[in-house]
């Protein structure tokens, strides 16, 4: 089911673009912490009609499957030359970057629950965040080339590929989790693509919750 509230003319929306996620309600709520509003949206919504909704940024979410698989869920690569700005976490972080010309390998190595990331070059996505941190992952597939124009920012043992921006066009991902509260400065990560990258206004406050429920 659609989460499809009126958010007004006041409030930038962001649409969270849910790939089988468990957590793509947690992602929708870590986005309306950062004062944005946010609305799920079904991945299989096309692509036209997620733009029509004139959101101010997409996020991508993670989910069960390997980009490999017969039938997995995908997305129009359109999406990420439309102009508007876009996050992948985990599975969406794959689907960008095959979907921009970049690799995503079947290395035989996973990772799953806390994870060592070491922060490379920390653009704009990873902006004081420490070098080296625990994340959350759960992935088998990785990224091993980013797309071209985009800077890789953070790679882990066995992931050369960890987080990736290209700011110019608002296009950022990690491999990881960032929404749940495993993974550290998840949330601070989550904001610099909203308020930095994406440019959303924090207009959505807990008032704003009451008084649609009113």
């Amino acid at each position: 089911m659609t989460d499809t509230p009126d958010h007004g003319p006041d409030h930038d929306v962001v649409l969270v673009v849910d790939f089988g996620a468990q957590y793509a309600q947690l992602i929708a709520r870590r986005v309306r912490e950062a004062r944005v509003y946010s609305e799920i949206v079904p991945h299989h919504l096309p692509v036209s009609e997620m733009l029509a909704r004139r959101p101010k940024a997409i996020i991508l979410s993670g989910g069960p499957s390997s980009v490999y698989e017969d039938g997995a869920p995908t997305i129009d690569p359109a999406l990420f030359t439309s102009g508007t700005p876009v996050f992948g976490m985990c599975y969406g972080f794959q689907l960008m970057a095959r979907g921009l010309g970049g690799e995503v390998a079947q290395t035989g190595g996973r990772e799953y629950g806390r994870t060592a990331v070491t922060v490379t070059e920390p653009g704009t996505l990873l902006a004081d965040i420490p070098a080296e941190h625990r994340v959350w992952m759960s992935h088998g597939d990785s990224v091993v080339e980013a797309p071209a124009g985009f800077t890789v920012l953070a790679s882990t043992e066995i992931t050369p590929v960890a987080a990736f921006e290209n700011v110019a066009d608002g296009l950022a991902g990690v491999q990881w989790h960032p929404e749940v509260l495993h993974t550290e400065h998840g949330q601070q990560v989550l904001e610099h693509f909203l308020h930095d990258i994406a440019g959303c206004r924090q207009t959505w406050t807990m008032l704003n919750i009451v008084e649609e429920q009113v």
